[in-house]
Protein backbone atom coordinates (compact mmCIF):
# COMPACT_ATOMS: atom_id res chain seq x y z
CA UNK A 1 0.00 0.00 0.00
CA UNK A 2 1.32 3.45 -0.91
CA UNK A 3 1.59 5.92 1.97
CA UNK A 4 -0.06 9.30 1.41
CA UNK A 5 2.24 12.30 0.95
CA UNK A 6 3.13 14.20 4.11
CA UNK A 7 1.00 17.34 4.27
CA UNK A 8 0.99 20.12 6.78
CA UNK A 9 -2.21 20.90 8.61
CA UNK A 10 -5.06 18.64 9.68
CA UNK A 11 -5.82 15.29 8.09
CA UNK A 12 -8.99 15.13 6.02
CA UNK A 13 -11.12 12.67 4.05
CA UNK A 14 -9.04 9.63 2.94
CA UNK A 15 -5.99 10.78 4.98
CA UNK A 16 -7.80 10.12 8.28
CA UNK A 17 -6.30 6.90 9.67
CA UNK A 18 -8.82 5.96 12.36
CA UNK A 19 -11.52 3.36 11.62
CA UNK A 20 -14.17 5.13 13.67
CA UNK A 21 -14.51 8.84 14.41
CA UNK A 22 -16.79 11.11 16.42
CA UNK A 23 -18.55 13.34 13.90
CA UNK A 24 -19.76 16.92 14.25
CA UNK A 25 -21.78 18.32 11.33
CA UNK A 26 -21.50 21.77 9.71
CA UNK A 27 -23.98 23.26 12.24
CA UNK A 28 -21.94 22.07 15.24
CA UNK A 29 -24.27 19.20 16.15
CA UNK A 30 -22.80 15.92 17.37
CA UNK A 31 -23.77 13.05 15.07
CA UNK A 32 -22.04 10.49 17.29
CA UNK A 33 -19.42 7.85 16.54
CA UNK A 34 -19.46 6.32 13.04
CA UNK A 35 -17.18 4.60 10.58
CA UNK A 36 -14.81 6.96 8.76
CA UNK A 37 -16.00 5.85 5.28
CA UNK A 38 -19.62 6.55 6.18
CA UNK A 39 -18.70 9.95 7.66
CA UNK A 40 -16.73 10.90 4.50
CA UNK A 41 -19.75 9.99 2.35
CA UNK A 42 -22.11 12.06 4.52
CA UNK A 43 -19.74 15.05 4.34
CA UNK A 44 -19.54 14.69 0.54
CA UNK A 45 -23.37 14.64 0.36
CA UNK A 46 -23.38 18.08 2.03
CA UNK A 47 -20.57 19.25 -0.29
CA UNK A 48 -17.90 19.49 2.43
CA UNK A 49 -14.83 17.55 3.60
CA UNK A 50 -14.42 15.49 6.76
CA UNK A 51 -11.62 17.26 8.70
CA UNK A 52 -9.89 15.85 11.78
CA UNK A 53 -10.01 18.65 14.38
CA UNK A 54 -8.89 16.68 17.45
CA UNK A 55 -6.69 13.74 16.39
CA UNK A 56 -5.59 12.81 19.93
CA UNK A 57 -9.09 12.19 21.27
CA UNK A 58 -10.44 8.65 21.52
CA UNK A 59 -12.06 8.30 19.01
CA UNK A 60 -10.70 11.26 16.98
CA UNK A 61 -13.13 14.17 16.52
CA UNK A 62 -13.92 15.17 12.95
CA UNK A 63 -16.03 17.99 11.51
CA UNK A 64 -17.75 18.70 8.23
CA UNK A 65 -15.71 21.65 6.89
CA UNK A 66 -14.25 23.09 3.73
CA UNK A 67 -10.55 22.13 4.03
CA UNK A 68 -9.23 25.10 2.02
CA UNK A 69 -11.21 27.58 4.10
CA UNK A 70 -10.15 25.87 7.36
CA UNK A 71 -6.45 26.03 6.40
CA UNK A 72 -6.78 29.66 5.31
CA UNK A 73 -8.40 30.65 8.63
CA UNK A 74 -5.72 28.77 10.61
CA UNK A 75 -2.95 30.52 8.66
CA UNK A 76 -4.56 33.93 9.21
CA UNK A 77 -4.76 33.20 12.94
CA UNK A 78 -1.07 32.17 13.05
CA UNK A 79 -0.02 35.32 11.15
CA UNK A 80 -2.01 37.54 13.52
CA UNK A 81 -0.34 35.85 16.52
CA UNK A 82 3.10 36.36 14.97
CA UNK A 83 2.34 40.03 14.31
CA UNK A 84 1.34 40.79 17.90
CA UNK A 85 4.30 38.91 19.37
CA UNK A 86 6.88 41.22 20.97
CA UNK A 87 10.51 40.25 20.61
CA UNK A 88 12.74 41.42 23.41
CA UNK A 89 15.69 43.44 22.21
CA UNK A 90 18.85 44.46 24.05
CA UNK A 91 19.38 48.22 23.97
CA UNK A 92 22.76 49.64 24.91
CA UNK A 93 23.51 52.77 26.93
CA UNK A 94 27.13 53.93 26.93
CA UNK A 95 28.56 56.06 29.74
CA UNK A 96 31.90 57.26 31.06
CA UNK A 97 32.94 57.07 34.75
CA UNK A 98 33.09 60.86 35.17
CA UNK A 99 29.69 61.57 33.54
CA UNK A 100 28.04 64.89 34.36
CA UNK A 101 24.68 65.00 36.20
CA UNK A 102 22.64 66.29 33.28
CA UNK A 103 24.11 63.70 30.88
CA UNK A 104 23.42 61.00 33.47
CA UNK A 105 19.76 62.08 33.78
CA UNK A 106 19.35 62.02 29.98
CA UNK A 107 20.79 58.48 29.81
CA UNK A 108 18.53 57.38 32.68
CA UNK A 109 15.45 58.72 30.87
CA UNK A 110 16.39 56.49 27.94
CA UNK A 111 16.93 53.51 30.27
CA UNK A 112 13.44 54.06 31.77
CA UNK A 113 11.92 54.32 28.27
CA UNK A 114 13.63 51.12 27.04
CA UNK A 115 12.61 49.12 30.11
CA UNK A 116 9.07 50.52 29.83
CA UNK A 117 8.96 49.16 26.26
CA UNK A 118 9.90 45.72 27.61
CA UNK A 119 13.48 45.65 26.33
CA UNK A 120 16.63 44.68 28.18
CA UNK A 121 19.27 47.37 28.70
CA UNK A 122 23.01 46.81 28.59
CA UNK A 123 24.83 49.58 30.44
CA UNK A 124 28.39 49.93 29.15
CA UNK A 125 30.91 52.01 31.07
CA UNK A 126 33.97 52.90 28.98
CA UNK A 127 37.31 53.60 30.70
CA UNK A 128 40.06 55.59 28.98
CA UNK A 129 43.66 56.12 29.95
CA UNK A 130 44.19 56.62 33.67
CA UNK A 131 40.49 56.12 34.45
CA UNK A 132 41.23 52.40 34.35
CA UNK A 133 43.07 52.69 37.66
CA UNK A 134 39.88 54.11 39.28
CA UNK A 135 37.47 51.25 38.73
CA UNK A 136 35.68 51.99 42.02
CA UNK A 137 34.25 55.15 40.35
CA UNK A 138 32.70 52.93 37.69
CA UNK A 139 31.30 50.53 40.28
CA UNK A 140 29.77 53.45 42.20
CA UNK A 141 28.15 54.78 39.01
CA UNK A 142 26.68 51.39 38.08
CA UNK A 143 25.43 50.94 41.67
CA UNK A 144 23.71 54.33 41.32
CA UNK A 145 22.09 53.21 38.03
CA UNK A 146 20.94 50.01 39.74
CA UNK A 147 19.33 51.96 42.61
CA UNK A 148 17.62 54.41 40.23
CA UNK A 149 15.87 51.61 38.30
CA UNK A 150 15.32 49.24 41.25
CA UNK A 151 11.51 49.58 41.16
CA UNK A 152 11.12 48.86 37.42
CA UNK A 153 14.05 46.58 36.57
CA UNK A 154 16.15 43.79 37.99
CA UNK A 155 19.85 43.23 37.39
CA UNK A 156 20.29 40.26 35.06
CA UNK A 157 24.08 40.44 34.82
CA UNK A 158 25.93 42.16 37.64
CA UNK A 159 28.75 44.62 36.78
CA UNK A 160 31.86 42.93 35.41
CA UNK A 161 34.99 44.13 33.64
CA UNK A 162 35.55 43.19 30.01
CA UNK A 163 38.78 44.70 28.79
CA UNK A 164 38.52 48.49 29.09
CA UNK A 165 34.78 48.48 29.78
CA UNK A 166 32.47 47.53 32.62
CA UNK A 167 29.14 45.92 31.68
CA UNK A 168 25.81 45.44 33.46
CA UNK A 169 22.54 44.10 32.01
CA UNK A 170 19.12 45.20 33.29
CA UNK A 171 15.85 43.41 32.51
CA UNK A 172 12.24 44.56 33.11
CA UNK A 173 10.64 43.15 36.28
Amino acid sequence: MMTPPVKSGPRYNQFIQADKVRVIDENGENLGVMYTRQAIEEAADVGLDLVEVSPNADPPVCKFLDVGKYRYEAQKKANAARKTQKTQEIKEIKMRPNIDDHDYETKMRNVHRFIGDGDKVKVTLRFRGRELSHQQLGMNLLRRVQEDVAEIAKVEAYPRMEGRQMLMVLAPK
